[in-house]
Formats: C-alpha cells, structure tokens, sequence
C-alpha cells in the first residue's frame, strides 16, 4: 500500500527534504582531479573560455586604472582582490559551459546566459550579499593603508602592511569561500534557494577541512599567478577555476533530494 504524502494543516504538502544537502567524503587529492577537469572542458570549449576570459583581464585593467587614479594602495588592493568575493557570481555563465559540454551540446555563452536566468533571483540575492562584504572589506583596507602607509616603501612597512592586511583579509576570504564553495553551483543545478545552498556549502567545508582547505590554497596559488602575470594568467586561469568548481560541486554535493535544472549524466569521481 502507497504511503501517502504528508500534508500541513492546511492542506498543502509538507516539505521533507532535508534542511541540508548531504555532502560526500571529498578525499585530498580531489582539489587536484577538480582542476584537471576545469582544463579538460578549457580545452573542450576554448572559443568561449577565451572571450569570457578576455572580458576579466580587461575589467581587471579597467579596476586597476580606475584605483591607481582616483586612489591609493589600499584601494587598489581591496578592489582587485574583489575576485575572491565576486568571482563565484561571475563564474555563474561558466557553470552553464561545463553543463553544456556535460549534454553534448556546442558550448555557448549565449545559452549560458539564458541557462544562469532560471536561478538569477537566487544569485542577485548572493550578489547584494557579497557586494556588501566586499564594500567592508575594500572600507577595512584603506583603513589598513591609513594606520599602515607605504608610501616609501620601506621594507619594514611593507611588510607589516601586507601582513595586517593579508591577515584581515584570510578572514573575509575564509568566509567568503565557506558561504561560495557550493552553493552557486547548487542553485545552478537544482531548484532550490539561496539559504539552503549556503548552509550546505558551509556544511560540506567544515566536513571535509583539509581537502577544502587544499582547493582554497589551489584557487589562491592561481589568483596569485594572475596578478603576477599582469593580469594576463586570469584569461586561462579563471575558467579553468570556474569549470573545476562545477566539478567539485558534482562530485561533493549529493542535491537528488531537489528537483534537477538540467538531465545530465553522474559525476565520475576517477577522471
């Protein structure tokens, strides 16, 4: 005999899913297989990535000139270090190439983008939110640059000034990266909202510590190389991270409790 499905009092169906997507036991070298698939799908779809990625190097410059004109060190630093907290936004139309390659169909971007509209309530509600975030931390770093000034560059004053500022700055990465690690990804793929993709992704890092803290070091290690690169390191580099996040996702987040966006094949764990 069917069991039939609980309703509320007042005659609606009660939702039982769970109040968390359960996450998987993510293994160390996971971090690594994430970035191999970013690059199997770089190279799967190189038209697309190539443009995507021309569009960030050349905001990148944009944010440059516009720091270094209108402002200091401080805000030149706190504004490109804005991709640690908006890039998971950006990475959204990246998210739709990897699901495309996934169905076997010719990557688009225009696609992507009509894709990213059926969760785009849920990712302008996370954008407010990490706008908000970054306008603190780009506010805690001038005020870093104003108590810790390297305006002659001595290297006593450098020093204490990045190392003040590279240790405000973990914390709101640390936060950032625990709230974003999952949860875009998740409202991309599943219908379901922004409060429930934040607490699982928040769940699924604090479960699995070290070989997240691993894929936080990896995506630091490459946004780093970037910026070193004159920004040029970004038009690969992003999404190559862009598409491994999806991956990491896929491979971490068991979301079948929630009604799937989009028919595609199971993860393999092992590529």
């Amino acid at each position: 005999m069917d069991e039939k499905p609980r309703t509320k009092a007042n005659g609606l169906p009660e939702d039982t899913r769970p109040f968390v997507a359960p996450c998987r036991t993510i293994d160390r070298a996971a971090p690594l297989r994430w970035l191999r698939k970013g690059w199997r799908d770089f190279c799967a779809a190189p038209r697309v990535s190539l443009i995507y990625g021309l569009i960030m190097v050349a905001l990148s410059y944009l944010i440059t000139g516009a720091a270094l004109t209108f402002g200091n060190m401080g805000l030149y630093l706190s504004l490109i270090t804005g991709f640690v907290f908006l890039g998971p936004i950006l990475a959204l139309n990246l998210y739709g190439i990897s699901i495309q390659l996934q169905q076997g169909q010719e990557p688009s971007l225009r696609e992507s983008f009509r894709q990213v509209r059926a969760c785009i309530g849920d990712g302008l509600t996370f954008t407010v939110i990490m706008i908000v975030v970054f306008l603190v931390w780009a506010r805690a770093a001038n005020l870093i640059y104003i108590f810790y000034p390297v305006n002659e560059w001595h290297l006593e004053n450098v020093l204490l000034f990045f190392g003040v500022g590279s240790s405000v700055g973990a914390m709101f990465s640390a936060i950032v990266f625990t709230a974003s690690a999952f949860s875009l990804p998740m409202i991309m793929d599943r219908k379901t909202d922004m409060v429930t993709g934040v607490i699982t992704s928040a769940n699924a890092v604090l479960r699995n510590k070290l070989a997240l803290f691993v894929w936080a070091s990896l995506i630091g290690v490459c946004l780093l190389a970037g910026l070193l690169t004159a920004y040029l390191g970004l038009m690969v580099l992003l999404p190559v991270l862009g598409y491994a996040t999806w991956h990491a996702y896929r491979e971490s987040i068991d979301a079948s409790e929630w009604d799937a966006r989009f028919e595609l094949p199971p993860e393999d764990s092992e590529q």
